[in-house]
């Protein structure tokens, strides 16, 4: 994808540090599966316990599906990907992983600029969501 106008440098602290994603931001552009408060807490993507790999395949078509994304990258049970905004090309990342002992995807949906995202990421994990289950989420 070329970058826009409001491109900006992708993050150092993505991908997992000690098998938790990045905490959500302070401001309220962002939501997370691991965040501790309500303001950016979402529930983590539902996921058989012995299906990471299934559930991972249905993610990345899912998130093809949804438009303006490029996934960056997809292995191991962990799914990063980068949305960007049609005209001015603002970046949201949004990265899941795979926690087979609790059954469940974890996501973290942030966009790089601003302060608010007027509900965006939050509206793009719950269509996710919404895909998901509309898949069938069993392997």
């Amino acid at each position: 994808m070329r970058p826009g106008l409001f491109a900006s440098p992708r993050p150092d602290n993505l991908g997992l540090h000690d098998g938790l994603l990045a905490p959500a931001p302070s401001t309220p552009n962002g939501v997370s599966s691991q965040a501790t408060d309500s303001k950016h807490f979402v529930a983590p993507l539902p996921m058989p316990t012995d299906c990471c790999v299934s559930a991972m395949e249905k993610l990345h078509g899912i998130i093809e599906s949804l438009g303006h994304a490029e996934i960056i990258s997809a292995d191991d049970g962990y799914l990063h990907a980068e949305f960007h905004t049609p005209l001015l090309g603002f970046v949201d990342d949004v990265e899941i992983v795979c926690n087979e002992q609790e059954g469940v995807c974890h996501v973290r949906s942030v966009s790089r600029m601003g302060h608010s995202d007027l509900g965006k990421n939050r509206q793009r994990v719950e269509d996710i969501r919404k895909r998901l289950e509309g898949w069938g989420y069993c392997c």
